[in-house]
């Protein structure tokens, strides 16, 4: 498979959940997928396929150099001309973005905090990732704040 082809369905792959997630937060397959994590769990193979068993076809490097996580241009190294690295790297956020909204929709629900508050939350973690999980802590602090000034 190519790595375009790889792209597209890593892309494909995470939608049902995130629309799952929003319009359907408490359907028993959504709660199967932000409990179990199955979609990150199959990204998170894609991801070490990607990074370790497919040899890099643009350049000639030798293989995966961990020290390169040492420093700022050693990580822009890692994915200066390497479509597998890049591709790598976009699976990692797509999990993680995904793995954050899941977060998101468990942790809401267990505090009773009404879905409408969630939906940009989710929304956020989708399409900017760490904004949404940073909404979701404001949300939630700004929440437990007003119930202790409630009593």
């Amino acid at each position: 498979m190519t790595p375009e082809t790889a792209f597209s369905y890593a892309n494909l792959l995470v939608l049902p959940q995130w629309l799952f997630m929003i319009v359907a937060p408490r359907w028993r397959v959504t709660q199967f997928l932000v409990q179990m994590l199955p979609i990150p769990m199959a990204l998170a193979g894609m991801y070490l396929y990607y990074l370790f068993a497919v040899p890099p076809t643009s350049t000639g490097s030798a293989g995966f150099d961990f020290r390169a996580f040492s420093t700022l241009a050693g990580v822009q190294s890692l994915f200066t001309g390497q479509k597998e690295a890049v591709l790598a790297g976009w699976i990692h956020y797509l999990a993680f973005d995904l793995v954050a909204g899941s977060y998101v929709l468990r942790d809401g629900q267990a505090r009773s905090i009404g879905h409408g508050w969630l939906v940009p939350c989710l929304v956020l973690c989708f399409i900017l990732g760490p904004s949404g999980l940073l909404l979701y802590g404001l949300i939630r602090l700004a929440m437990q704040s007003s119930a202790r000034t409630e009593f």
